[in-house]
């Protein structure tokens, strides 16, 4: 599967549609081309690995009581390091990131995750390397 975003729920963007076109004729340019024989050289990329879900700050009645910063939102897949803000409560109070090693936040304020109580997830960028690649059927 292939999910291009990000894009709010019920919205058909004409730029997320392109580059989801772009990614699929890739994928069928690479099946094509595997098929045919041709040799993929190793290579290493970046990707970044979901650690951790994060709520919104709640009270005792489960109830949210911060928003996202307006800092953090848009900030999708962007370095967060110690003492940058998280959260903005209702009284204008800001609840910053205390952890010591930085994070890359992703889904940052969507709406399909409310009801999962997931305000962001904490990202971490990894390093993927792939083999020689090629078709056993030469």
């Amino acid at each position: 599967g292939v999910e291009v975003g990000p894009q709010p729920q019920g919205v058909i963007r004409a730029d997320i549609l392109e580059k989801m076109r772009k990614i699929v004729k890739h994928g069928l340019d690479f099946v094509q081309l595997f098929n045919e024989g041709q040799e993929f050289p190793p290579c290493t990329i970046e990707a970044y690995k979901i650690m951790e879900k994060v709520d919104y700050p709640r009270n005792k009645n489960d109830e949210v009581i911060a928003i996202i910063h307006p800092k953090l939102q848009d900030q999708d897949w962007q370095p967060l390091n110690k003492g940058d803000p998280l959260f903005l409560t209702l009284a204008g109070k800001v609840i910053e990131y205390k952890g010591d090693s930085t994070f890359y936040p992703a889904f940052i304020n969507e709406a399909a995750y409310y009801e999962k109580k997931h305000a962001f997830v904490k990202t971490v960028k990894v390093k993927l390397t792939a083999e020689l690649l090629r078709s056993e059927t030469r």
